[in-house]
């Protein structure tokens, strides 16, 4: 009875959002108080357990998401994204100019969000194919697979830092062995699918096309560019390396551990943008500031729908669902990385969203992670490969891309659909084989 209650919940989720076109947060409030009353908690209860879901889910991920977020304001609008992508192009050359672009999406998809990154790249991948006069497919798939694996599977993007929340992760472990699935599954699904889908035709309108990128003597160096936008990696990666190297008491572990925490790496990151991309670049600090605020304002439904998400889990632990659920799966012979991997990726295919997938996905299987033993930060990167899988007309990324490249339905669904789809395989296979070694 407990898991049919979170079957029909999760399916009234699934119809208010994408039926009645409810806003997510309410949707999510509104499964987590009658699940909550279906499970036998009385009201006042179920609303306190939605309150600390909610408090619970954005104490941790608020400042990562707001620093994230202005980072990333701070390297799209001074054009270190555009100073990035035509450094290496020109170093790798058109014959490996796919390998350029591959590791230019993952270099500003680290520091960006998806949605913000995917309109900061595509005049670039427009100027660089007609420059170089290459198939479009196969100039851009690389750049947008790599902005794709980071969305799904990197802190500070929402989902996984959420989900790293939720299991208490460590989040330098997640980014560490994020990165190492990324490499393969962005190389599978971006340079060598792409070669096999650059006979689609895409022929994107003209609108499109004539977006200017910014004049060479407008962009800040390619170094600053760099750095300044791998600085979160770089912090956290360092710190999260040395631990496993150096004893806890030694002094430069201390300071590592201490630059390395995920809200101090995002918020010196984000100082060093405002001088490196800003004020050394002669904008004055008020501009930076207004502008740094106009950054966070986008996050509001990003943020509220995590929270929803959060209420919806802790609802799930309070009312003793999860220990059910836990017990019931553990007794299965699937792979708790393969049942997370599942189950995102049912939701992502009904849901569309890939946040919405994670997080959700992630409150179902939360017991899991406890009751198996299985390493949370793994967890974390199985629903991550899950939640980009099957990504189709209810993806608003399939739009996106279905507009910006003026393709038919069809070829959407033939070479996005097929994109995501690969690197959500691909990502679950690099957790299988990581789960051997870690």
């Amino acid at each position: 009875m407990p898991l049919l209650i979170v079957v029909l919940g999760i399916c009234l989720l699934l119809l208010l959002i994408l039926v009645f076109k409810f806003d997510s947060f309410v949707s999510f409030v509104i499964v987590s108080l009658l699940v909550a009353i279906a499970e036998g908690m009385p009201i006042g209860e179920a609303v306190l357990s939605i309150e600390k879901g909610l408090g619970n889910t954005m104490g941790f991920i608020i400042m990562i998401l707001c620093f994230g977020a202005m980072l990333g304001k701070m390297v799209s609008e001074s054009g270190a994204a555009q100073r990035i992508t035509t450094k290496l192009v020109e170093a790798f050359g058109k014959k490996y100019i796919q390998w350029a672009l591959m590791l230019t999406g993952f270099i500003i998809g680290i520091s960006l969000f998806y949605d913000v990154a995917f309109f900061i790249v595509m005049p670039l991948i427009f100027t660089v194919a007609a420059t170089a006069r290459l198939p479009l497919l196969y100039v851009g798939l690389p750049m947008l697979a790599a902005l794709s694996v980071t969305h799904g599977y990197l802190p500070p993007h929402p989902a996984p830092t959420a989900i790293t929340a939720m299991f208490n992760a460590d989040l330098g472990k997640t980014m560490v062995y994020g990165i190492i699935v990324a490499i393969p599954a962005i190389i599978i699904s971006g340079p060598f699918l792409s070669r096999t889908l650059s006979k689609i035709d895409a022929r994107p309108l003209q609108e499109f096309i004539s977006s200017k990128p910014l004049n060479d003597e407008a962009l800040p160096g390619f170094w600053v560019s760099f750095f300044t936008a791998l600085l979160p990696v770089i912090l956290i990666g360092f710190s999260t390396i040395a631990g496993f190297f150096m004893a806890d008491e030694n002094i430069i572990r201390k300071v590592l551990g201490y630059v390395g925490n995920p809200v101090i790496a995002m918020l010196i990151s984000v100082l060093v943008a405002v001088y490196t991309l800003g004020l050394a670049r002669g904008r004055k600090i008020a501009d930076i500031m207004k502008s740094l605020t106009h950054s966070v304002v986008s996050l509001t439904v990003i943020m509220l729908l995590i929270a929803g998400a959060g209420a919806l889990k802790q609802v799930l632990i309070d009312s003793g669902v999860s220990k059910y659920i836990g017990e019931l799966l553990s007794n299965s012979t699937l792979s708790p990385l393969f049942l997370g991997w599942l189950i995102a990726t049912i939701l992502r295919f009904c849901v569309g969203s890939a946040t919405v997938a994670g997080v959700t996905a992630a409150g179902i299987v939360l017991p899991l992670v406890t009751a198996t033993g299985v390493k949370p930060e793994l967890m974390v990167l199985a629903i991550g490969s899950g939640s980009l899988m099957l990504g189709h007309v209810n993806d608003g990324g399939f739009w996106l891309f279905k507009e910006y490249f003026n393709l038919s339905i069809k070829d959407t669904l033939r070479s996005w659909t097929i994109m995501e789809t690969s690197i959500g395989v691909s990502g679950l296979i690099g957790v299988m084989v990581l789960s051997l070694f870690v």
